[in-house]
């Protein structure tokens, strides 16, 4: 039996792969700020640790025995400075692996980071990678997900509202989208193995590439609007409308139009290839049924 660390063991990625681990019998211990949402991983087995990762301090504790942690960015996305705290969090990490010695650790990327900078949020993720290359006696598993099925839930307020699907993504671009539970497989997978060594990257691609046209006319059809538009909104209006919808802070809404650019000019998507290994099964077919329920629901 090994020790794990999951950081963010409370989202759409850490729950699931901290629920597989408990399965095969491993000793977890999962990281998350409100105790309430780590009642059902205790019951399973799991040890709680109740904190914040800009805690160094607490990170470094949480880390104390792991053979392997999985490693996340969670700013708060109402910062002024967004930024910033990625990159405190993405320090705070790597001091306490080193502190730890740490032999195994998955960092979850981005399909993006390869860029560094010109990606909005997903630079934090970048910088987090480049940290992590100065280790020399620890393993580290750069996992490169792409754009999540989750983020287009963030189209129902606006459908409700507006009779409309849109974001500042260009409706014909197709890009890769992957659900987040096929994400939380292959980092279960990995721990599990651990057969990575250095430093080393996977993609993890969903099972084809969309574009919002086409994902707006599979939710729209979902949900009982077969003629659902989608429309193009301008990067102003949808850092605009991001904030005043509570969804996140002005500095967030604008990594994350920074980010729709690099999805439009086409530089977010060139440091990878789709191949059957990083292709995972769930398609947006196969997701439109939560699009739906989350709409019938919110």
């Amino acid at each position: 039996m090994k020790t794990y660390v999951i950081c963010g063991a409370s989202g759409h990625i850490g729950n699931p792969l901290a629920k597989e681990l408990l399965a095969k019998g491993q000793h977890v211990k999962v990281i998350a700020r409100n105790a309430d949402k780590l009642k059902e991983l205790v019951s399973l087995g799991a040890d709680a640790l109740i904190g914040d990762v800009n805690d160094v301090n607490f990170l470094s504790c949480s880390f104390s025995g792991a053979d392997a942690v999985f490693c996340l960015l969670t700013p708060d996305m109402h910062a002024a400075d967004v930024r910033k705290e990625q990159n405190l969090i993405a320090e705070n990490y790597l001091e306490a692996v080193k502190i730890n010695k740490i032999k195994n650790v998955v960092l979850l990327s981005s399909v993006g980071a390869h860029l560094r900078n010109g990606a909005g949020i997903v630079d934090g993720l970048g910088y987090l990678e480049e940290l992590f290359l100065q280790l020399k006696d620890c393993n580290v598993l750069n996992l490169r997900p792409s754009y999540f099925m989750e983020n287009t839930l963030g189209m129902i307020g606006t459908i409700k509202h507006m009779g409309i699907a849109g974001n500042p993504i260009n409706g014909d671009t197709k890009f890769p989208i992957v659900a987040t539970k096929d994400i939380a497989a292959v980092a279960a997978k990995r721990l599990l193995d651990l057969n990575f060594s250095g430093n080393t990257t996977e993609f993890v691609l969903g099972a084809k590439d969309y574009s919002y046209n086409e994902m707006t006319a599979i939710a729209g059809k979902a949900i009982g609007k077969p003629d659902l538009e989608y429309v193009l909104f301008s990067y102003e209006d949808a850092a605009k409308g991001m904030a005043a919808s509570g969804f996140c802070g002005a500095d967030a809404a604008r990594l994350m139009t920074d980010l729709a650019r690099a999805i439009n000019d086409g530089t977010l998507l060139k440091g990878h290839q789709r191949t059957a290994a990083n292709t995972s099964p769930t398609s947006y077919e196969d997701f439109v049924p939560t699009f739906a329920w989350v709409y019938q629901n919110s």
